[in-house]
């Protein structure tokens, strides 16, 4: 479960498996072209760390945070989220080593960065997907005094993101339709809207036919428990969205 947990993320997620020709140590560093987003720039580094447990990796990406602040103060809602997902992950890390004050610490700053970036009107288009995926990946880890608020926050963010997406679904490519509407149906599931869940998993079946999501949902509709538990995120990757192959795309052109 827990394996399956940590590999999301929402509109901007993906299991990463970045080789060395990648890596941003091997190249010219991107962080100044602005072709780039700052999701791009950024997930890879940071989903090392919820995926593969590579702190190295995952501290160069709290740097680039820092980094992209300064050169891109547009883009500061986008940013303090990718931070306050990252400050989540450093809470879990100190929840399982038992460093309690630690803890206390991140998980208060993981909060506040949340919020100051559901403040911010303009350079937030991907707010609500990092926060809620955020959630999403990492409620089960918390104590479990704090998971209900957690999955809370997950459902509220996945369904500003459905407000922002619904009209396009159709349209979205398959990594981001299935994620989105995995993420509702865990997120109302773990809230207990039951008949949300069920409505989610048969509009995964109409707009995903044909796609490891659509087999997914039917067994959850059929056995809801054990569906349930291991969830329906991440079940195909978005590799056109990955750094490498989005620096080939634009040099291409």
């Amino acid at each position: 479960m827990r394996s399956i947990k940590m590999s999301l993320l929402i509109i901007f997620s993906a299991i990463v498996a970045v080789g060395a020709a990648q890596s941003p140590e091997t190249q010219q560093s991107p962080l100044s072209d602005t072709r780039l987003t700052v999701h791009t720039l950024l997930r890879e580094d940071i989903f090392a760390g919820f995926l593969a447990d590579d702190m190295e990796r995952f501290s160069r990406g709290e740097k680039n945070i820092q980094l992209l602040l300064e050169k891109r103060p547009s883009q500061k809602a986008n940013l303090l989220a990718w931070q306050g997902g990252a400050t989540l992950y450093r809470a879990v890390r100190a929840y399982e080593s038992n460093r309690k004050d630690e803890f206390q610490d991140n998980y208060k700053h993981a909060l506040d960065l949340f919020s100051e970036a559901g403040k911010l009107n303009s350079g937030n288009d991907g707010v609500a997907a990092v926060t809620g995926g955020s959630y999403l990946v990492l409620a089960d880890r918390l104590p479990k005094e704090y998971r209900p608020a957690a999955w809370s926050e997950a459902y509220d963010h996945y369904q500003a993101l459905w407000k922002q997406q619904a009209s396009f679904i159709d349209k979205l490519p398959v990594h981001m339709r299935g994620e989105l509407l995995g993420g509702l149906a865990q997120s109302a599931q773990r809230t207990g809207r039951a008949e949300e869940v069920g409505q989610y998993l048969d509009k995964i079946l109409a707009v995903l036919p044909n796609t490891p999501y659509e087999p997914a949902a039917r067994q959850w509709k059929s056995n809801p428990s054990a569906a349930a538990a291991g969830g329906i995120t991440c079940l195909t990757c978005h590799e056109s969205g990955r750094l490498g192959a989005r620096l080939t795309a634009l040099n291409a052109k």
